[in-house]
């Protein structure tokens, strides 16, 4: 029995990791570097964290979960992998935009004056 890296089950995000490391741009090789290893080293990112170490206007990438406890005062642009109900909720009433790493890519291939969030 061999011992091989096997990473992710889910087809959609070993899509994702793969357009990520393509990219060839630190941020999003960072990024898919953080996605393919085990799901327990995954990013879970409450809002009230979010609001403490973000500025207005701010771009930030989750590579993993945002969670709703806390709020946000100021309006951000946050992509993650997933995000719970409670959180969306919150965000959108924010006036903050929510959205998936791979519309965050198309949206903005460079990578420029996006934040990873650990």
């Amino acid at each position: 029995m061999s011992h091989r890296i096997t990473g992710p089950s889910n087809y959609y995000n070993r899509k994702l990791i793969r357009e990520l490391w393509k990219t060839k741009r630190r941020i999003w090789k960072k990024v898919s570097k953080k996605l393919s290893g085990p799901r327990r080293g995954r990013v879970e990112a409450n809002l009230y964290r979010i609001n403490k170490k973000t500025k207005e206007n701010d771009v930030i990438v989750v590579p993993g979960k945002v969670l709703g406890i806390g709020e946000i005062d100021h309006k951000l642009t946050i992509a993650c992998l997933d995000c719970s109900k409670n959180a969306r909720k919150k965000i959108e009433t924010s006036g903050s935009k929510l959205l998936s790493i791979e519309e965050l890519l198309e949206q903005n291939p460079e990578g420029k004056d996006v934040k990873l969030f650990y």
